[in-house]
């Protein structure tokens, strides 16, 4: 059985059971499409397809993006990757336990190691004190918002530990303070309209293709309220508010506020794939997909980029992708990978939090690429 036939039989399987609603998946090989297919409900009580112009709420696939500017600001010696972010955002401060300010660079919050956290506790806090992580809605502005972060001690030393968090969320105020503009202005000048992508953006371009976002349900999905968090046996247990993508007041996220469609997305990721187009030169698109955390370990047989984890034991990551391949997701219910040895790029598109992120589906439909 071929490609093809094992991605057809896995996505009809998965839209069959009702764990998914909506999907596009795309593979390409060197640069050029092998397989594309949208399948299933943009929204399924409407009876509105997926169409590979859908429009979905991209969620972390917002921080390759950001990730992507930052670089390509840095390579124009706007910024440096050392600097210290408290050079950028005199109201951000935050200290370690014994009191002291810790020493954040946009390195750290690029690779997950600056000692913040994405923590569900942080939006449980009094409404005076409460922090916003990118997925709720809010009125709040970047300093509004994250210098309440002050308040709270650093997990660790910067630069010594890895854990996943808001830093892209920081870093995206960094750009917009640097820029004396917005972060989405800054993703289209030096990532979105060189590439000519025209829906990715931090709000909806067309409120008539965008996709209903879902939630996990038994033995079918549900349409997702708002707000809306998981059960913490989810494991994913911040809180979700589809609308937040429509109120112009909340915080550009850059850690998970874009939308776009599904091959907009794909000729980013293959840009990066190809050496960086017209956006990163070759040797900075390496550093991109290179591990930028030294010793740490960030999963099991992981390590992190600029852009994602990168495979380094195949058996420890328990999948078929090459040692070498970044890959992250979404948690809107979305994964994409990068495997430069097998030069293979693949994205899986959803509508459904969380099955399409952390679920069965993105791991049948890689081992499906790989058969």
């Amino acid at each position: 059985m071929g490609m093809d036939q094992r991605l057809d039989q896995t996505i009809d399987r998965a839209i069959g059971e009702g764990g998914i609603t909506g999907s596009v998946v795309l593979v390409s090989r060197d640069g050029e499409l092998v397989y594309s297919r949208a399948a299933g409900f943009a929204d399924r009580e409407a009876e509105r397809p997926v169409s590979m112009d859908t429009i979905f709420r991209l969620a972390s696939v917002t921080k390759p993006f950001v990730a992507a500017t930052v670089l390509a600001m840095a390579e124009r010696g706007l910024l440096s990757l050392q600097d210290l972010v408290r050079d950028h955002l005199s109201w951000f401060q935050p200290k370690l336990a014994d009191g002291r300010i810790g020493d954040i660079t946009l390195h750290h919050l690029l690779t997950h190691t600056a000692g913040l956290a994405y923590d569900p506790a942080l939006e449980r806090l009094p409404a005076d004190l409460a922090v916003n992580c990118g997925l709720a809605d809010t009125d709040l502005g970047y300093e509004a918002n994250f210098s309440r972060v002050n308040a709270i001690p650093l997990r660790f030393e910067p630069g010594s530990q890895w854990l996943y968090s808001y830093a892209t969320d920081i870093l995206g105020a960094v750009i917009a303070k640097v820029r004396g503009s917005t972060l989405e202005e800054a993703v289209r000048t030096y990532v979105a309209d060189p590439l000519g992508l025209s829906d990715c953006r931090f709000h909806v371009t067309d409120p008539e293709r965008l996709a209903v976002a879902y939630a996990d349900g038994h033995p079918h999905a549900v349409r997702m309220p708002d707000p809306y968090s998981p059960p913490e046996t989810e494991g994913w247990t911040l809180t979700f508010s589809p609308r937040r993508i429509f109120n112009a007041k909340a915080f550009q996220s850059g850690g998970a506020g874009m939308a776009g469609t599904a091959p907009e997305v794909m000729t980013f990721l293959d840009t990066l794939a190809s050496g960086g187009g017209d956006i990163l030169s070759s040797e900075t698109a390496r550093m991109a997909l290179s591990n930028q955390i030294g010793d740490l370990e960030a999963e099991p047989g992981r390590k992190f980029s600029y852009v994602g984890a990168l495979v380094t034991d195949r058996h420890l990551a328990m999948t078929p992708q090459s040692v070498g391949t970044v890959r992250w997701g979404g948690v809107y219910g979305l994964n994409w990978f990068i495997d430069p040895v097998s030069r293979i790029t693949g994205l899986s598109v959803t509508n459904n939090a969380l099955e399409g992120c952390t679920g069965r589906y993105p791991d049948e439909i890689v081992q499906a690429i790989y058969g």
